[in-house]
């Protein structure tokens, strides 16, 4: 892989981990000019794979905030998008709408007993949020691209910056609420868990508020 693609690459991830930025901004994280980054952004942006908005400041031009296009998502991994959609439509089609509901509760069966074993090796008899970032680890293995951001009130934001069972998700949107469902199991009744943010809705990531219950928030 060419030095130009590797920077493209890595533009590509930060503005997928952080959202919005800069092309000031980006060249900081890089160590590159952001002459030189904007000159990537527009190579990008040829592909379609990056546009910007503008930002009107106080003072002088506004500023360009690049983000991901849709048709970036192609760069990140899709778990066998198409195959995974297909089958889930043909089960339906064959089983009926409970059919697919038995199967995809079978699934989130085996997501449990393979977290929580998980998590019994990493977080051992830790705290909640120990379990919460154990948690992010296994599914940042999975391709989701997980991580924890501790929040001001104590709760925690367990965020998801990529989906990738995106095409299956479209195609049966229960398999988001299985995966809510199967985080609330495997953290335990101690704590409350809540979806805040979600790709399905037009957020650019999936992000999950968990507290311990009855905590003051």
């Amino acid at each position: 892989m060419g030095d130009k693609q590797k920077t493209k690459n890595q533009i590509l991830y930060l503005l997928k981990i952080h959202g919005c930025q800069s092309a000031a901004a980006l060249a900081k994280q890089l160590q590159l000019s952001p002459m030189a980054v904007r000159q990537h952004l527009q190579g990008l942006q040829a592909q379609q794979w990056v546009t910007y908005k503008e930002q009107q400041r106080t003072k002088g031009r506004p500023i360009k905030l690049w983000q991901l296009t849709e048709g970036s998502r192609h760069f990140f991994p899709d778990s066998h998008a198409d195959l995974t959609a297909d089958l889930l439509r043909s089960v339906e089609t064959v089983f009926g709408a409970a059919g697919l509901e038995k199967l995809l509760c079978e699934r989130s069966s085996r997501q449990v007993q393979n977290y929580q074993l998980g998590l019994a090796e990493i977080a051992g008899g830790g705290d909640w949020q120990n379990a919460v970032a154990a948690l992010a680890q296994f599914r940042s293995q999975e391709g989701y691209m997980a991580e924890v951001i501790a929040q001001p009130d104590g709760s925690q934001l367990l965020v998801e910056n990529h989906c990738p069972i995106h095409a299956a998700a479209r195609t049966c949107q229960l398999l988001c609420r299985c995966e809510l469902e199967v985080f609330k199991t495997v953290l335990g009744t101690a704590v409350n868990v809540e979806r805040v943010e979600h790709i399905m809705q037009g957020n650019r990531r999936c992000a999950y508020q968990v507290n311990r219950i009855g905590s003051c928030l």
